[in-house]
């Protein structure tokens, strides 16, 4: 196992690793939308869904990888009305084949954030 970590990304704020790879898997944490350099938020659906898949490229990049390695992620949503908005913006960032996904709404997420999205990528 390896730890991957980039300043290109918010820290993780708890006890684990912003990925590990492990037998050519790449495992990234949720990733809220905390721009790196500001510490700070942005406000709305489409800018938070915007900043948590950059936070997400950023990691893959530091482990070799892209968005088209991407084969699962998981999108949590602080209110499942959003979910249209969201999937506008995740379309910007995945192509065909689209990663397998699973998307929905939880009671609160990290921080106050509208979003959080983790992925799982496969080294080819």
């Amino acid at each position: 196992m390896k730890a991957i970590k980039t300043n290109m990304a918010p820290a993780a704020i708890g006890p684990y690793s912003q990925a590990i790879e492990a037998n050519g898997m790449v495992f990234l944490s949720g990733q809220l939308p905390i721009n790196p350099q500001t510490g700070e938020m942005p406000e709305g659906i489409e800018a938070q869904t915007r900043q948590s898949l950059t936070n997400a490229r950023a990691i893959l990049t530091e482990a070799g990888l892209t968005m088209s390695d991407v084969v699962k992620t998981t999108v949590l949503l602080a209110d499942i009305a959003d979910f249209a908005a969201m999937n506008s913006v995740y379309s910007e960032f995945f192509s065909e084949p689209f990663p397998a996904r699973s998307a929905f709404a939880v009671r609160d997420v990290p921080k106050g954030a509208l979003v959080e999205i983790e992925c799982i990528a496969v080294k080819r």
